[in-house]
C-alpha cells in the first residue's frame, strides 16, 4: 500500500495569499468580534489583490496589512464591499452562512492525530525551511507504513546541500533501507514565490486538511470568519473526531457535517470510527455554539494558514 502527501513553505505563493487573507480575518476581530469577512487574495509578479467582502463597525488597513507579506514595490489593489443583504439576513438569524459539506478526520497513527504521510512531509518541511526560509515543498510516499521516497525543493537552496539535509532528517525515521531522495529535481533556483508564481487563497485544500487520502469537504477556511460554517464546522468535525476516538479507543475516525444556508442545525451529522456509526451526541452544532465552544471571535488565524489546520495544537485538535 502506498500514500503520498505534501506540505509548503509558509512562503509558497498559495500560502502567502492564505495567510494574508488570514491576517485581514484577524485584523478585523481585533476591532470588531461580530465582524463578516470573506476575503480572497491573488497575486504574483508585482501585483495583489484582494477582494470579497467585509461588514465591520470600525477600520482597518488593508493595504497595509497586505504589504507585510508581499516583495516592496508589489502594486496592491483591494476590491472590497459589505455582505450582501440577502446573505446577512440568514445568518443575523443564526443561520450557517452558506451550504456545505465538512468531514472531520482524527487517527492514532501519529501523535498529533493526523496522517502519518501528512505528519511526515510537514515535519520534512518546517525542518528545512529553517535553513531554507523561501517557498519550498517536500512530498512523502509511504510503501506500507515505511518512507519510501522523499521530494524537496526549496528556493536557494544548493541541491548536494538539500540533498544531506533530506538524509539527517530521515536517519532517525523509519524507512525503507533504500530509500529514494529527490532534491530539487528541477534543478537549483533562485526565483521564486510572487517573483516565479502566482498565488491564490484557498488553492492548497488538500494541505490544508488531511492530505490526498481523505476526503475534503470542498470549501476553503483561510479569510473566512466562524459564521461560514466551511470554516467552523471543519474545525468543529475535527473537535468531535478527536473526541471519539479517545473514547472509543478507535483507529480512525471520521465526522460528516452538512449544513443548508440560513439554518442553524445541520441536515447531517454522524462519526464513523473504526466502520461503525454513531450520531453526534452532546454538541451544540449551530454557527453560533460551534463559535462560543471553539472560542472563534479570537484573532488566531493567520497561525493556521501556515502548515496545516489541523494537527498544530489549536482548540479543535485537543
Amino acid at each position: 500500500m502506498y500514500k503520498s502527501a505534501e506540505s509548503v513553505s509558509p512562503l509558497h505563493p498559495d500560502k502567502i495569499c492564505d495567510r494574508i487573507s488570514d491576517a485581514i480575518l484577524d485584523a478585523a476581530l481585533s476591532v470588531d468580534p461580530e465582524v463578516r469577512v470573506a476575503i480572497e487574495t491573488v497575486g504574483g509578479h508585482g501585483h495583489l489583490t484582494v477582494t470579497g467582502e467585509l461588514s465591520i463597525n470600525g477600520d482597518i488597513d488593508i493595504k497595509q496589512i497586505a504589504r507585510r507579506f508581499v516583495p516592496k514595490g508589489t502594486k496592491i489593489a483591494v476590491h472590497v464591499t459589505k455582505q450582501s443583504h440577502e446573505i446577512a439576513s440568514g445568518v443575523d438569524t443564526g443561520g450557517a452562512g452558506d451550504q456545505g459539506i465538512m468531514v472531520g478526520y482524527a487517527t492514532d497513527a501519529t501523535p498529533d492525530l493526523i496522517p502519518l504521510e501528512v505528519w511526515l512531509a510537514r515535519d520534512l518541511n518546517r525542518t528545512l525551511y529553517k535553513t531554507w526560509p523561501y517557498d519550498g515543498k517536500t512530498q512523502v510516499t509511504l510503501q506500507d507504513g515505511k518512507i519510501e521516497t522523499l521530494v524537496a525543493s526549496f528556493q536557494n537552496s544548493k541541491t548536494a546541500e538539500l540533498e544531506q539535509a533530506i538524509r539527517d532528517w530521515a536517519r532517525d525515521k523509519d524507512t525503507l533501507e533504500e530509500v529514494i531522495i529527490h532534491g530539487n529535481p528541477a534543478g537549483e533556483w533562485a526565483l521564486g514565490g510572487f517573483d516565479a508564481d502566482t498565488g491564490l487563497t484557498g488553492r492548497k485544500l488538500a494541505v490544508d486538511n488531511y492530505g490526498p487520502h481523505i476526503p475534503v469537504g470542498g470549501g476553503c477556511f483561510s479569510g473566512k470568519d466562524a459564521t461560514k460554517v466551511d470554516r467552523s464546522a471543519a474545525y468543529m468535525a475535527r473537535k468531535i473526531a478527536v473526541d471519539y476516538l479517545r473514547k472509543h479507543g478507535a483507529h480512525e475516525v471520521f465526522v460528516h457535517l452538512a449544513y443548508a444556508i440560513g439554518v442553524n442545525e445541520p441536515v447531517h451529522a454522524e462519526v464513523i470510527a473504526d466502520g461503525k456509526s454513531y450520531e453526534v451526541d452532546g454538541y451544540d452544532l449551530t454557527p453560533a455554539g460551534i463559535t462560543k465552544f471553539l472560542d472563534l471571535k479570537q484573532p488566531q488565524f493567520a497561525r493556521t494558514a501556515e502548515y496545516g489546520h489541523f494537527g498544530n495544537g489549536f482548540a479543535w485538535d485537543n
